[in-house]
């Protein structure tokens, strides 16, 4: 079931901040725009692919592994309004899928990634300050 809006039921985790892995060309494109409008997997599924911050490097493992130039995008939640929804994926885990452009404005910190978990906890202390 998906929720109708970015109130999180009981079974919906209750993340501030949610992230994506993006090319570091795609995002610098990005922010002249305003807006992400996805990668190519993205565009092919319908929405924006995001990961809570314990499935970032599963995410990095399965699908961005061995590349370079990379970020790790740090979005806040309460500004994706109700395009944001959590939805089963890998393992039944419950994932956000942002059903819209990701707006510059909702992001809270970018930093280089190459798939060490320290640089989430990283993002995270530096958006709650």
């Amino acid at each position: 079931m998906k929720p109708e809006s970015n109130r999180l039921p009981d079974a919906i985790p209750s993340e501030s901040v949610v992230f994506k892995i993006v090319n570091r060309r795609e995002w610098e494109n990005a922010v002249v725009a305003g807006q992400y409008a996805g990668s190519a997997a993205d565009a092919r599924d319908g929405f924006i692919h995001l990961s809570a911050a314990h499935q970032v490097g599963e995410t990095w493992k399965k699908h961005f592994a061995g590349q370079d130039d990379l970020l790790l995008v740090a979005v806040a939640v309460e500004k994706t309004g109700d395009a944001l929804k959590w939805e089963a994926s890998r393992g039944g885990d419950l994932f956000p899928h942002l059903y819209g452009p990701l707006k510059v404005d909702a992001v809270v910190g970018v930093q280089d990634f190459d798939g060490r978990s320290s640089a989430v906890q990283d993002l995270r202390n530096s958006s709650s300050g």
